[in-house]
């Protein structure tokens, strides 16, 4: 039976509670003392006993009451951290001050055969000074890389404080690195997931959808081409978002924004001692970090001969090794690439390797300038608009009529990037309601607004089909042919065909 006394907490009642229960010689499996309360747990007292005890402990002076409960608190406590503890899918232990287990999860004592406790941190680690450093450092030693159990996982240590901040051991947390990867990952995770990231009705973006449904599920390298500020990055996002990993990390690599060396660091890792200033005990890079998962180099093209070399070989088998390591490591990762440069001509004039372009080239997309996708210009630029008020908490505002053509008009070079930077300095320069000419600021205007009244149209599709529609009128008769008017306008011979026939345009 367990056992409840509240008492006024008086001095000596303590004392004098526990006298009543040491005269009697009660079997007790545990008391907790909580002033003013005490707990007292006696499995084997029977109902005379228990009778007899409830009377003796109300006639004690200050004693209020006395009842049955189900579990004492220390138990309570104990249940629930091993609930949380078995809740810890990452190996998880608690030392005390000289670097001895104290208590381990589920995970950690299922990682290591046996149940740890009372021994030695120098005994689960392969590492010599590991335990060493740790205690000389309080248990303050930056993420670090272990063996355990023959396997390398990364190592987080929290010192562990009492009442008076004197150190009394330390929270030791194991990680595989796909899980730091998870974690880099969902820092860098878009609120748009998927195709749901790509926003445009025209048919070209409704074409790249249709492609990149059918390449998001096959298991295999895809290269993604497209002008610099198309969105590739994004395709390749919602590639992963549709594939069957899902689940597991997405990291990317940019390619031209890092020295050799360092780009090399990133993506293979470093092992211990590898160079002067390298972190203890190495540290793991993007290909194990994303394992099982997907990493995407942008600007594949800017990548060395030597790094072309090396992720060739990884391409081969999975398997690559550190810098300055002799150890094999393979992983399960799918590559996505990304470039703005012709591929094909720089193997041609031997600037990238023949036979990593077919590596990387087994699946690829194209995605289309902005130029191309009329249609979706007005659409991203109110999504654009929202956005840019809400990061500067400005009020709510929006385009004026007489901006569409001159939107629609402009060539923009730097695609959606130009695009969402543009709007973005109007939403911060403007401070009325709505948005002007004036405030667009737009550099590289190719054509001139239309003429007449701006605000007669009654939507944005027809806005934009008005635009289009008026422009091919003009430009059919000094280029009469879909081949010379597509050069013109710097897009695709098929793609002006089927405008002209939509709107019903002929040289006649």
């Amino acid at each position: 039976m367990r056992i409840h006394v509240t008492f006024i907490d008086r001095v000596g009642i303590t004392q004098e509670v526990l006298a009543l229960l040491g005269a009697r010689n009660l079997n007790l499996d545990a008391v907790e003392m909580i002033p003013p309360n005490v707990y007292i747990d006696a499995p084997a007292l029977s109902q005379t006993v228990l009778d007899e005890l409830y009377d003796a402990l109300l006639r004690v002076d200050g004693v209020r009451a006395v009842e049955l409960v189900d579990i004492l608190p220390g138990q309570r406590r104990h249940l629930q951290l091993d609930a949380l503890l078995a809740a810890v899918s990452d190996p998880v232990l608690a030392v005390d001050p000289g670097g001895h287990v104290l208590l381990a999860n589920p995970a950690l004592v299922g990682l290591y055969g046996r149940e740890p406790a009372g021994e030695p941190l120098s005994s689960l680690f392969a590492e010599a000074d590991l335990a060493q450093t740790l205690i000389d450092k309080g248990f303050r030693l930056p993420m670090c890389e272990v063996s355990f159990q023959g396997q390398a996982l990364l190592l987080d240590a929290t010192p562990i404080s009492g009442g008076t901040d004197a150190l009394v051991g330390g929270l030791l947390t194991l990680y595989p690195p796909s899980r730091i990867g998870e974690r880099l990952a969902s820092l860098h995770h878009d609120h748009a997931e998927g195709l749901d990231a790509l926003l445009g009705k025209s048919a070209e973006l409704k074409a790249l959808k249709a492609r990149l449904r059918k390449v998001a599920s096959l298991d295999a390298p895809l290269l993604i081409q497209g002008e610099t500020g198309t969105g590739k990055e994004l395709v390749a996002r919602a590639c992963h978002a549709m594939s069957a990993r899902r689940d597991a990390p997405f990291l990317a690599l940019n390619c031209a924004a890092l020295p050799e060396s360092l780009a090399e660091s990133e993506l293979f890792g470093y092992s211990a001692g590898a160079f002067t200033g390298a972190q203890r005990g190495g540290k793991p890079g993007l290909l194990e970090l994303a394992d099982s998962g997907t990493v995407f180099l942008d600007e594949v093209g800017e990548m060395s001969p030597y790094l072309q070399a090396k992720l060739l070989r990884f391409l081969s088998d999975g398997c690559f090794r550190r810098i300055g390591g002799d150890r094999e490591v393979q992983v399960n990762v799918r590559v996505l690439c990304a470039t703005h440069r012709n591929l094909e001509r720089m193997v041609a004039e031997g600037g990238f390797r023949e036979d990593l372009y077919y590596r990387l080239n087994v699946l690829n997309l194209m995605v289309p300038p902005l130029r191309e996708r009329g249609q979706d210009i007005l659409l991203l630029a109110e999504h654009f608009l929202r956005q840019a008020c809400a990061q500067i908490q400005r009020p709510p505002c929006r385009l004026a009529p007489a901006t569409y053509p001159v939107l629609l008009g402009n060539r923009w070079s730097g695609n959606v990037r130009q695009l969402q930077n543009v709007i973005f300095r109007a939403a911060a320069i403007s401070e009325g309601e709505l948005i002007d000419c004036d405030s667009l600021e737009l550099a590289g205007t190719a054509l001139k607004p239309q003429q007449g009244d701006p605000l007669d149209v009654t939507s944005l599709e027809e806005a934009v089909q008005g635009f289009e529609k008026n422009l091919l009128q003009r430009l059919y008769a000094a280029y009469p042919s879909t081949r010379q008017l597509a050069v013109r306008l710097n897009t695709s011979h098929t793609a002006i065909g089927q405008r002209l026939r939509k709107y019903g345009i002929s040289r006649g």
